[in-house]
């Protein structure tokens, strides 16, 4: 381990559905969290306000805001709470990043309200999926060293660290997640790159299936933030208006 015992370091897993995080060597990890992104533009926000109010809030209007920029909310953050103007994204598509602004902001959600560290102090091992290729590791290695300024880094397939955590170094792993599936045969603890298999089946797609299959039905299925804490009856939620 990097600087003996006295330091652990960062483990990492960032997926398509969830991103853990923790301290290598123990048996769970300490944060889990939804991988997605609350987006709102602020100048669509500010031009709705100046809209709504420009009559009586002129005075309150923050000249320091950045025009043009997206203002993030991760994880929890954008599930729990229905926002005007937010849209829900996520960084990955069929296991590949697409968006690394959205990959910085849930770094920075892990390091500074779940973990509470300081990411120069700690070496980070990082999960990665086993068909990444060589320009998406070359900017996480980028990001991590030159922002966050870490003493350490390592990035381990996937397919490598579920296969040491059954005990063994060579087997054939199926990994189904949120986004895609993936088939990666390990030998002696490396990936054997040319025999890799992806699907982008995943988890969302099979939900995506079973929500038309009930709405077919006549049953709507509505978001977590549409209901509020107080029960009309037993088992019966009062629902937010559209």
């Amino acid at each position: 381990m990097y600087g003996g015992d006295e330091v652990s370091a960062i483990v990492i897993d960032l997926g398509s559905h969830t991103c853990k995080a923790g301290y290598a060597g123990e048996d769970a990890p300490k944060a889990v969290f939804p991988s997605v992104v609350g987006s709102i533009d602020q100048m669509d926000a500010d031009d709705d306000n100046e809209n709504n109010d420009s009559e009586t809030n002129n005075n309150n209007v923050d000249s320091n805001k950045p025009k043009g920029k997206r203002r993030l909310y991760v994880g929890s953050q954008a599930l729990g709470l229905r926002r005007d103007h937010m849209e829900v994204l996520s960084p990955l598509k069929d296991g590949v990043v697409v968006d690394w602004d959205i990959v910085d902001s849930i770094w920075d959600h892990a390091f500074k309200e779940c973990l509470l560290i300081d990411p120069k102090e700690h070496p980070m091992l990082l999960a990665e999926p086993s068909s990444n290729t060589q320009q998406q590791r070359e900017r996480t290695a980028e990001l991590m060293f030159e922002k966050y300024k870490v003493p350490a880094l390592f990035l381990a397939k996937n397919a490598v660290l579920t296969s040491f955590a059954s005990g063994r170094a060579t087997s054939v792993v199926v990994d189904s997640g949120g986004g895609s599936t993936t088939v990666a045969p390990v030998h002696d603890g490396y990936v054997l790159q040319k025999a890799v298999s992806s699907s982008p089946i995943g988890g969302e797609f099979l939900t995506d299936c079973l929500m038309k299959s009930l709405e077919s039905k006549g049953i709507v299925i509505k978001p977590r933030y549409s209901f509020k804490r107080k029960e009309i009856q037993p088992g019966v939620f009062q629902v937010l208006a559209d």
